[in-house]
């Protein structure tokens, strides 16, 4: 399941307020006590299991990467969500660890969480690394919470709500993405597998909630968190942007005229945009992560 020969894969649960989080920790192999660490965010409807194709290219690093409250094997936990609640975890977790400071590398809304837990525990991050998320998304004044999240998500929020006789079912469900066309492997099927959880009716649901994935969409893009967190950004942050979606559809979360005001508005944030990949395979690919993994290299040789 770990997805990386140079590491040893273990998950462990960390109390925080409402209940258990669950993380994925990989530990490099002979590299010791001092190998550098990296804690990985994945996105609003995945969980750790997102990152082995970035892990295996990571040799002698160790990894940490939480299911966030709500999805994974953390969808237990009680109470509401939001990015301040999921930077305490995030805090938390690296408490429980051991880890002072690390380099923080959050994909799609991973990216949101990561700015604001900069911006509230600023003495836990060195540097930031955000892969297709993290800066405001282009989206309309007045939206209902429904209308945005169809509006961001689409038929990402919408499978959530669906059922599945089994994992069979589910992958091939996934199989007719426009996302993975070309780029399925067995890592995105224990992804995928993992996602499923039982309903209680004898039937498979997607480990996280709608309900779940409404708050933090809307939190991201309409709450105070995030605003407060972007005006008093003071870590050296990279974000590297796709040109493709969720649906593999041009011109993807941040089209050229609008991430040109965001960079302008942000001119600290270190920007390069990626040819060739959408939201999900800059990172649930191996082309896609040789390029994250890159960056994480680069961002651990230049911190402090």
């Amino acid at each position: 399941m770990d997805g990386a020969v140079n590491h040893e894969y273990r998950t462990i649960d960390v109390p925080v307020d409402g209940g258990a989080l669950r993380a994925g920790v990989w530990e490099p192999v002979d590299a010791g006590p001092e190998a550098p660490t990296v804690l990985l965010v994945h996105g609003v409807t995945a969980s750790h299991l997102a990152w082995p194709f970035v892990v295996e290219r990571l040799p002698g690093v160790r990894i940490v990467a939480p299911d966030l409250r709500g999805r994974g094997r953390s969808n237990g936990i009680d109470g509401a969500a939001g990015m301040a609640a999921h930077a305490a975890d995030l805090r938390a977790l690296l408490d429980a660890l051991g880890i002072d400071r690390t380099v923080v590398v959050g994909h799609s809304m991973g990216g949101f969480v990561s700015v604001v837990f900069a911006h509230r525990y600023p003495e836990r991050v060195s540097r930031l690394l955000l892969v297709d998320g993290g800066l405001p998304l282009d989206v309309p004044a007045g939206l209902s919470t429904d209308e945005l999240v169809a509006g961001i998500l689409g038929p990402t929020a919408a499978r959530l709500s669906m059922r599945f006789a089994d994992t069979g079912e589910y992958l091939d469900f996934w199989r007719q993405h426009p996302a993975f066309a070309g780029a399925w492997t067995p890592e995105l099927e224990r992804y995928l597998a993992y996602d499923l959880v039982d309903d209680g009716t004898g039937a498979f649901r997607p480990a996280t909630s709608y309900a779940t994935t409404a708050d933090d969409t809307l939190d991201m893009n309409t709450g105070d968190a995030l605003p407060a967190a972007l005006a008093g950004l003071q870590h050296p942050t990279r974000l590297i942007t796709v040109p493709r979606g969720l649906q593999n559809e041009p011109p993807g979360l941040y089209a050229p005229h609008h991430l040109g005001r965001l960079l302008s508005e942000y001119p600290t944030v270190e920007h390069e945009r990626v040819d060739g990949f959408n939201h999900y395979t800059i990172v649930m690919s191996p082309s896609g992560a040789d390029v994250v993994a890159a960056a994480v290299r680069e961002e651990l040789a230049a911190r402090v």
